[in-house]
Protein backbone atom coordinates (compact mmCIF):
# COMPACT_ATOMS: atom_id res chain seq x y z
CA UNK A 1 0.00 0.00 0.00
CA UNK A 2 1.65 3.21 -1.12
CA UNK A 3 1.22 6.18 1.13
CA UNK A 4 -0.47 9.06 -0.59
CA UNK A 5 0.64 11.90 1.63
CA UNK A 6 4.31 11.08 2.24
CA UNK A 7 7.48 10.83 0.19
CA UNK A 8 8.27 7.36 1.51
CA UNK A 9 8.35 4.18 -0.52
CA UNK A 10 5.30 1.98 -0.59
CA UNK A 11 5.22 -1.19 1.49
CA UNK A 12 5.50 -4.55 -0.22
CA UNK A 13 3.28 -7.45 0.78
CA UNK A 14 2.90 -11.09 -0.16
CA UNK A 15 0.81 -12.13 -3.16
CA UNK A 16 -1.98 -14.67 -3.14
CA UNK A 17 -1.25 -17.95 -4.90
CA UNK A 18 -2.43 -17.90 -8.52
CA UNK A 19 -5.24 -20.45 -8.25
CA UNK A 20 -8.37 -20.76 -10.32
CA UNK A 21 -10.13 -23.31 -8.15
CA UNK A 22 -10.25 -23.97 -4.41
CA UNK A 23 -7.88 -26.60 -2.96
CA UNK A 24 -9.17 -30.18 -2.61
CA UNK A 25 -9.05 -30.07 1.19
CA UNK A 26 -11.51 -27.14 1.21
CA UNK A 27 -14.59 -28.77 -0.31
CA UNK A 28 -17.43 -26.97 1.48
CA UNK A 29 -20.73 -26.44 -0.32
CA UNK A 30 -21.15 -22.89 -1.69
CA UNK A 31 -24.60 -22.46 -0.07
CA UNK A 32 -23.13 -23.32 3.36
CA UNK A 33 -20.41 -20.71 2.85
CA UNK A 34 -22.97 -18.08 1.82
CA UNK A 35 -25.16 -18.76 4.86
CA UNK A 36 -22.10 -18.51 7.14
CA UNK A 37 -21.12 -15.18 5.50
CA UNK A 38 -24.62 -13.76 6.14
CA UNK A 39 -24.58 -15.12 9.70
CA UNK A 40 -21.23 -13.41 10.43
CA UNK A 41 -22.51 -10.15 8.89
CA UNK A 42 -25.57 -10.24 11.16
CA UNK A 43 -23.21 -10.61 14.14
CA UNK A 44 -21.74 -7.24 13.13
CA UNK A 45 -18.55 -8.27 11.28
CA UNK A 46 -17.20 -6.24 8.34
CA UNK A 47 -16.56 -7.97 4.98
CA UNK A 48 -12.79 -8.12 5.54
CA UNK A 49 -13.30 -9.61 9.02
CA UNK A 50 -15.67 -12.20 7.52
CA UNK A 51 -12.99 -13.26 5.04
CA UNK A 52 -10.42 -13.66 7.82
CA UNK A 53 -12.84 -15.60 10.03
CA UNK A 54 -13.64 -18.00 7.18
CA UNK A 55 -9.91 -18.40 6.52
CA UNK A 56 -9.09 -19.06 10.18
CA UNK A 57 -12.19 -20.81 11.55
CA UNK A 58 -13.86 -21.98 8.36
CA UNK A 59 -17.29 -23.55 7.97
CA UNK A 60 -17.84 -26.60 10.20
CA UNK A 61 -14.11 -26.72 10.86
CA UNK A 62 -13.00 -26.62 7.20
CA UNK A 63 -11.06 -23.45 6.34
CA UNK A 64 -12.14 -21.39 3.32
CA UNK A 65 -8.97 -19.78 1.92
CA UNK A 66 -10.78 -17.78 -0.76
CA UNK A 67 -14.54 -17.12 -0.75
CA UNK A 68 -14.57 -16.02 -4.40
CA UNK A 69 -12.93 -19.24 -5.61
CA UNK A 70 -15.24 -21.39 -3.47
CA UNK A 71 -18.53 -19.65 -4.35
CA UNK A 72 -17.84 -17.64 -7.51
CA UNK A 73 -18.88 -14.47 -5.65
CA UNK A 74 -17.08 -11.97 -3.45
CA UNK A 75 -18.13 -11.51 0.18
CA UNK A 76 -19.65 -8.11 -0.69
CA UNK A 77 -21.74 -9.61 -3.51
CA UNK A 78 -23.07 -12.32 -1.19
CA UNK A 79 -24.04 -9.68 1.37
CA UNK A 80 -25.79 -7.54 -1.28
CA UNK A 81 -27.82 -10.50 -2.52
CA UNK A 82 -28.99 -11.22 1.02
CA UNK A 83 -29.62 -7.57 1.96
CA UNK A 84 -26.98 -7.76 4.68
CA UNK A 85 -24.46 -5.29 3.27
CA UNK A 86 -23.45 -2.44 5.61
CA UNK A 87 -25.08 0.97 5.02
CA UNK A 88 -21.64 2.66 4.89
CA UNK A 89 -18.84 0.98 2.89
CA UNK A 90 -16.17 -0.50 5.15
CA UNK A 91 -13.23 1.56 3.85
CA UNK A 92 -15.18 4.81 4.29
CA UNK A 93 -16.37 3.81 7.77
CA UNK A 94 -12.79 3.08 8.91
CA UNK A 95 -11.50 6.41 7.59
CA UNK A 96 -14.38 8.31 9.22
CA UNK A 97 -13.73 6.59 12.56
CA UNK A 98 -10.06 7.57 12.29
CA UNK A 99 -10.96 11.19 11.46
CA UNK A 100 -13.31 11.36 14.46
CA UNK A 101 -10.61 9.97 16.78
CA UNK A 102 -8.06 12.45 15.45
CA UNK A 103 -10.45 15.39 15.80
CA UNK A 104 -11.24 14.45 19.40
CA UNK A 105 -7.50 14.23 20.08
CA UNK A 106 -6.98 17.66 18.49
CA UNK A 107 -9.63 19.21 20.74
CA UNK A 108 -7.55 18.18 23.77
CA UNK A 109 -4.12 18.77 22.18
CA UNK A 110 -4.32 21.83 19.93
CA UNK A 111 -0.53 22.19 19.76
CA UNK A 112 -0.06 18.72 18.18
CA UNK A 113 1.01 19.70 14.67
CA UNK A 114 1.71 16.14 13.46
CA UNK A 115 -1.78 14.97 14.25
CA UNK A 116 -3.27 18.15 12.82
CA UNK A 117 -1.69 17.20 9.50
CA UNK A 118 -2.81 13.57 9.90
CA UNK A 119 -6.36 14.83 10.43
CA UNK A 120 -6.17 17.00 7.30
CA UNK A 121 -4.85 14.07 5.24
CA UNK A 122 -7.47 11.67 6.59
CA UNK A 123 -10.33 14.08 5.97
CA UNK A 124 -9.03 14.66 2.43
CA UNK A 125 -9.14 10.90 1.84
CA UNK A 126 -12.67 10.75 3.28
CA UNK A 127 -13.86 13.52 0.94
CA UNK A 128 -12.35 11.78 -2.10
CA UNK A 129 -13.95 8.49 -1.11
CA UNK A 130 -17.34 10.16 -0.51
CA UNK A 131 -17.16 11.58 -4.04
CA UNK A 132 -16.46 8.08 -5.36
CA UNK A 133 -19.44 6.54 -3.52
CA UNK A 134 -21.86 9.47 -3.85
CA UNK A 135 -25.13 8.59 -5.58
CA UNK A 136 -24.27 4.88 -5.59
CA UNK A 137 -23.71 3.66 -2.05
CA UNK A 138 -24.05 7.07 -0.36
CA UNK A 139 -26.90 9.59 -0.76
CA UNK A 140 -26.41 12.01 -3.67
CA UNK A 141 -26.51 15.02 -1.33
CA UNK A 142 -24.12 13.62 1.32
CA UNK A 143 -21.29 15.94 2.37
CA UNK A 144 -18.58 14.94 4.82
CA UNK A 145 -18.48 16.97 8.01
CA UNK A 146 -17.44 15.95 11.51
CA UNK A 147 -21.10 16.10 12.66
CA UNK A 148 -22.35 14.08 9.68
CA UNK A 149 -19.72 11.42 10.30
CA UNK A 150 -20.59 11.20 14.00
CA UNK A 151 -24.31 10.84 13.24
CA UNK A 152 -23.66 8.25 10.52
CA UNK A 153 -21.45 6.06 12.72
CA UNK A 154 -23.65 6.08 15.84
Amino acid sequence: MARMHTRRRGSSGSDRPAADEPPEWSDVDASEIESRVVELAEQGHDPSQIGMKLRDEGVKGTPIPNVKLATGKKVGEILEENDASPEVPEDLRNLMERAIRLREHMQDNQQDAQNKRALQNTEAKVRRLVNYYRGDEMPADFRYTYQNAQELLE
